[in-house]
């Protein structure tokens, strides 16, 4: 991987790190629980029920997505085999690393 494509990579990383994380901080006020005397209506509390829990599994993927592209970060800099199929050993393309950088694996051998 060329060292202009490891910059770019680095800041679409960092980019979309500070991303997720300002998403997880809008998501975390919105799973508040809600109070049983509040005057919401039986149908409405379920609904805002079922939104808390779908929610709190969007905050578990971002901080999950958050970890691993931390990892990717790390790797750019101090795997020199970075950008590498772990699978086939072939050159993962550009454009996939740039749209899921966290990918260890090539199109043919992530199915």
């Amino acid at each position: 991987m060329k060292d202009k494509q490891k910059v770019e990579l680095n800041k679409k990383i960092k980019n979309e790190i500070e991303t997720l994380k300002r998403t997880v901080e809008e998501l975390k006020e919105t799973i508040d629980p809600v109070a049983p005397d509040d005057a919401i209506g039986r149908l409405s509390r379920l609904d805002t029920m079922l939104n808390q829990g779908i929610n709190k599994s969007s905050i578990s993927q971002s901080l999950d997505r958050i970890m691993k592209l931390g990892n990717a970060l790390i790797r750019i800099d101090e795997d020199p085999f970075f950008g590498e199929c772990q699978e086939c050993g072939e050159q993962i393309p550009f454009a996939r690393l740039i749209a899921l950088p966290e990918s260890r694996f090539c199109v043919d051998c992530a199915e």
